[in-house]
């Protein structure tokens, strides 16, 4: 493995992110945002729920049209009442379930965003701090307006551009070619890549708690694009699969809903853990100081004569030895 790192700068790289992403405990991080994104699906639903009522309270002849759908699909006429009268029961309580919606909806998307911004601000190797409750909120509520805009964006660049695009093949005659249709389908990858690279660019350097530079994040958002497109690919692989039996399409999109969250969350920090281990994002190693030096004087006890008299006496000796020799 430490060979590979060394001769790979790439392989080093993803082991780097790894290790960032494991000490940081994105795992348990993801977990925390995938709670949050499945607890957001109810109020969704319910927001969704109220806005048909009201377009379809307000549009008689969409309503009309429902109700021959539904008469049309159910040959039971007791089953049949009982649907329409559930129809009729939304339309009844549509402001209700719209109320409730929007309360859940909110407390389940701040904590979406609280938990997201953490675990990006984990990644980046930023102390989190003490962070005022209030100014806290505030500034999750700015980022997930923020994050929603980005989002209409991106899906806005990919619809315009494909209905741009058919149009085009419409005006130019060639809607039956298919190399032509093979192109539109090369664009609208094209495109789609490119509302996710918004995307990302904005969650890896506006989310976190401390902002980093648009150019600390722009590899790391392209990477991100690719990824999650291959994830979405993948995801509509498996629900093709799910909706072919009862059983499978009730359970399975569930767990489908539920993988896919969970996924994402983890690719998304994973992203993130890959960008601030860049050899341009590493912040330098600093060296530890040595501890300071302690002077200590070291006294020694000895017994019997010290050695400073002992080689005073014996020069003496020597001398005087030496002056009887030379006088013999």
């Amino acid at each position: 493995m430490d060979k590979w790192r060394r001769k790979y700068a790439w392989f080093d790289h993803i082991i780097r992110a790894y290790e960032r992403y494991d000490q940081r405990y994105g795992a348990q991080h993801a977990a925390a945002v995938t709670y949050f994104s499945v607890l957001s699906l109810v109020p969704i639903l319910m927001i969704g729920f109220a806005v048909a009522g009201f377009v379809l309270q307000s549009q008689p002849d969409l309503l009309a049209s429902l109700r021959q759908s539904i008469a049309e699909a159910v040959p039971d006429a007791q089953l049949r009442e009982q649907i329409n009268e559930a129809v009729d029961t939304a339309l009844d309580s549509k402001g209700t379930v719209g109320v409730i919606g929007l309360l859940g909806a909110s407390y389940s998307g701040l904590g979406w965003m609280s938990n997201l911004r953490d675990a990006l601000t984990a990644q980046w190797g930023q102390a989190k701090g003490e962070l005022p409750f209030l100014g806290t909120l505030w500034r999750d509520v700015l980022s997930l307006v923020g994050l929603g805009l980005a989002i209409v964006l991106s899906f806005g660049i990919t619809a315009l551009g494909t209905g741009f695009a058919e149009l085009v093949l419409r005006w130019m005659g060639l809607e039956d070619a298919g190399w032509a249709h093979v192109l539109l389908r090369i664009g609208t990858i094209v495109l789609s890549l490119l509302a996710n690279w918004l995307v990302f660019l904005w969650v890896l350097s506006r989310l976190p708690r401390k902002p980093v530079g648009w150019r600390s994040a722009i590899r790391g958002a392209f990477a991100g694009a690719v990824g999650f497109e291959l994830l979405k690919q993948t995801a509509t692989v498996f629900l093709s699969f799910t909706t072919k039996s009862p059983t499978s399409a009730a359970f399975g999109s569930v767990i489908g809903v539920l993988v896919f969250a969970n996924l994402v969350a983890q690719f998304i920090l994973f992203i993130t853990a890959w960008t601030a281990t860049a050899r341009e994002n590493q912040e330098p190693e600093v060296v530890k100081a040595p501890p300071p030096a302690v002077i200590q004087p070291v006294v020694s006890v000895r017994q019997g004569p010290s050695p400073s008299l002992m080689l005073g006496a014996g020069a003496l000796a020597g001398a005087l030895l030496g002056f009887r020799w030379r006088r013999k």
